[in-house]
């Protein structure tokens, strides 16, 4: 990305912000808004690691995601891409401002650029240097990156036409927490999408190993309904849902 368009795209995101720095930090081409990490879980040390940024997106994900969703009967990552796309209403190619959060090295945030119009802004917000370091390594015009707080969002209320968070929502330490946050930065009537982790079977034995591998890991093992539920009791409407045998993809649209 030239000097020029990341200074264009980080202006507009200083925009978004609830408390905008006075001597906002693009040294490393995303905005950082953190300071040290703090001790991170098991599974977030992997997604705070040098090695696992660069094998993420055409080997870790292909692979462990698209097993998870039963592929090849399950979708595809071009597949779930494209689903996020439309239920996000992006395929109409509107101008546009979305927010992917968790967005690791950015392959998420560059799908649902190509469905935003030229003038859109699609932020994706991350905690890993690393991740954020691959991700501004292969730029798209309308995409800008932050390092923040996915459970503490750091923009004002109502800023985002579209919210997603795609494979990431099991690796947060307070998830409804942060599910409030994307409710909160959504515009009225804008569309939030979440992939997530699915636990296949409602068995008090499938309920207790979810609670082992919480304490163990730090990966939260959600059930059929827990995220559904949760969007309704955030009065999401037109709640959708498609269940595959490790994940699960739920959206809605915000009144």
């Amino acid at each position: 990305m030239s000097e020029a368009t990341m200074r264009t795209t980080g202006e507009r995101v200083l925009d978004l912000l609830r408390d905008p720095p006075e001597a906002p930090d693009l040294s490393a081409g995303y905005l950082d808004l953190l300071g040290p990490p703090a001790k991170p879980s098991l599974a977030q040390s992997a997604m705070e690691s040098a090695f696992l940024p660069r094998i993420y997106e055409k080997v870790w994900r292909p692979i462990g995601f698209n097993a998870a969703k039963g592929w090849p009967f399950g979708p595809g990552t071009a597949a779930e891409h494209a689903m996020a796309r439309d239920w996000l209403g992006l395929t109409s190619r509107p101008p546009a401002t979305v927010l992917d959060v968790a967005c690791g090295p950015g392959n998420v945030t560059r799908a649902l650029a190509a469905g935003v119009a030229p003038n859109g802004l699609v932020v994706g917000l991350d905690a890993s240097e690393t991740m954020l370091a691959q991700a501004v390594g292969d730029p798209a015009g309308n995409t800008s990156y932050v390092r923040g707080d996915a459970v503490d969002l750091p923009f004002r209320d109502g800023v985002f036409d579209a919210v997603c968070c795609l494979g990431a929502l099991y690796l947060f330490d307070d998830p409804w927490t942060a599910l409030d946050g994307m409710t909160r930065v959504l515009k009225p009537g804008g569309r939030l999408v979440i992939l997530t982790s699915r636990r296949p079977t409602p068995l008090p034995s499938a309920r207790i190993a979810g609670a082992l591998i919480r304490r163990t890991t730090g990966f939260t093992v959600f059930g059929d309904r827990e995220v559904t539920r949760a969007l309704t009791a955030r009065g999401f409407t037109g709640v959708r849902h498609r269940r595959y045998p490790l994940m699960q993809m739920v959206g809605g649209r915000r009144p």
